[in-house]
């Protein structure tokens, strides 16, 4: 999480930046991870200050309208949960065009359209980045979504469905001519999922694709150097983040202040990253109860245990997570003994991705 070299940030950082008629205050963007990026997780990250935009996790457009629980705990916000975009996905415009302006109507102050999505369940329906290879459906769909709310459109997309079609250029270009405030494109195709690196030059080719919308860039950026480099390498407006924040919830804040000042500024204590993990939980259990908040939360708590250094022996004590009392105890236990020393060559953790065929996800 140390940032030693890192270099001068570009001068677009400082400037206003706005997605439609939206000011955002960042030019740092909390990218949607679909089981992860939940209200209590933006809450947190949003408290320690950086962030821009934050999207909520994806949404299924027909689950919305039909009023099922899952969709609505998906879509959950308050009002300190601000500005907000909510994604939504789905092929039948008449549903998606309900979903916008149901999204209008929570609040949201932007709605953003997932054509970026590899996993199979969303692609097999035709949704997520299975939209970048019918463009006229596309564009259609997108232009009815714009027409159906005030608020600001916008697209998220990969490169392609793979290196032989690379349709997120022309996609974007007819989107601006349909009225989206932005565009955010993951530097990879679908066929390649998270695996390679990002093509930071594929995403450049959007950013001269479109006239004046902002294009944001997502994928690989994990440290300031990275935000320096997908900066100057793409001519982007903006950067989402996604799994550099969950391996770093303080990014933001870090980026915030090398936009400022040119320095990403101290490290955080151990004392502030267990506040952040204990913030986290408990707003998980708020909001889902003991048995579901402790239970999403243990799918993330290797995370912490490497992001916080607690010691092993009470990472341990946690992995059966059950109640918010054994928490609790284990944690105020784990901050008065003081955090795990680095092993020498030891190397950061990184956040796993999905692994094996892309057509098995």
């Amino acid at each position: 999480m140390s940032h030693p070299s890192a270099e001068p940030p570009p001068s677009i950082v400082s400037e206003p930046l706005k997605l439609g008629q939206l000011a955002v205050g960042s030019r740092f963007f909390l990218a949607p991870l679909a089981g992860y990026t939940s209200l209590a997780f933006r809450l947190s990250v949003r408290e320690l200050g950086g962030l821009g935009l934050a999207t909520t996790d994806l949404v299924n457009a027909r689950s919305l309208i039909e009023g099922r629980r899952r969709a609505y705990e998906l879509a959950e916000t308050c009002p300190a949960d601000r500005p907000l975009s909510i994604q939504i996905y789905g092929i039948v415009i008449a549903e998606m065009e309900q979903a916008a302006r149901w999204v209008e109507g929570q609040g949201a102050q932007a709605v953003d359209i997932n054509m970026g999505c590899p996993v199979r369940k969303v692609v097999r329906c035709g949704g997520g980045s299975a939209l970048m290879r019918e463009t006229d459906q596309a564009v259609a769909l997108v232009s009815a979504i714009v027409r159906s709310v005030s608020i600001p459109v916008t697209v998220k997309m990969r490169l392609g469905w793979d290196d032989e079609s690379l349709t997120a250029p022309a996609l974007a270009r007819a989107f601006e001519q349909v009225g989206v405030a932005a565009v955010i494109i993951h530097g990879r195709t679908r066929q390649q999922g998270f695996s390679g690196r990002v093509n930071r030059a594929g995403i450049r080719a959007v950013v001269e694709a479109v006239d004046q919308i902002p294009v944001v860039a997502n994928g690989d950026v994990r440290s300031i150097a990275d935000a320096a480099t997908t900066f100057r390498e793409t001519g982007c407006a903006a950067i989402s983040i996604g799994r550099g924040a969950l391996a770093n919830p303080f990014f933001f804040r870090q980026l915030d202040s090398w936009a400022r000042t040119g320095d990403p500024g101290p490290e955080p204590t151990f004392a502030e990253r267990i506040t952040v993990m204990r913030g986290h939980f408990h707003g998980l259990v708020e909001r889902r109860g003991d048995k579901f908040g402790c239970l999403q939360f243990r799918k993330i708590l290797k995370w912490y245990f490497h992001f916080t250094r607690m010691r092993r022996e009470y990472y341990r004590q946690l992995l059966n997570l059950s109640s918010p009392e054994l928490f609790d105890r284990v944690i105020e236990e784990a901050a008065s003994a003081g955090p795990e020393p680095y092993a020498p060559g030891e190397r950061p953790f990184e956040i796993p991705v999905p692994s094996g065929a892309i057509d098995k996800w």
